[in-house]
């Protein structure tokens, strides 16, 4: 099966998440940057540094302290998206049906 994002954002658990951001954000003083601290950690806890660092920056971002899309807006977007593809598809399927039974009835006798 291929390795598709959806797949991988379900590797970790929430509590891992959570807990490696935590820890690396009281660790940043031992080390002599935030990127040092991330690949110190992340060896420990078996993640990748790459990944370790997109959940501080996402965490930044939702806690408002970093520019960009909340988790929370993420979601709410990709959610509209969807409703809209739903609603484009049964527009179609109204538009398809609508012209079916009008050329079904045929033109209309006058009265």
């Amino acid at each position: 099966m291929p390795d598709t994002k959806s797949n991988r954002s379900k590797r970790y658990s929430p509590e891992l998440r959570e807990r490696a951001i935590r820890i690396t954000r009281e660790a940043r003083g031992a080390h002599s940057s935030e990127w040092a601290a991330i690949t110190s950690l992340a060896a420990k806890l078996g993640i990748k540094n790459e990944t370790l660092r997109r959940w501080i920056r996402q965490a930044q971002i939702d806690e408002g302290s970093r520019p960009g899309i909340s988790t929370e807006e993420a979601a709410r977007i990709k959610e509209l998206e969807r409703e809209n593809k739903e609603l484009r598809r049964a527009n179609e399927i109204l538009k398809l049906a609508s012209a079916f039974f009008a050329r079904e009835a045929g033109p209309q006798p006058r009265r």
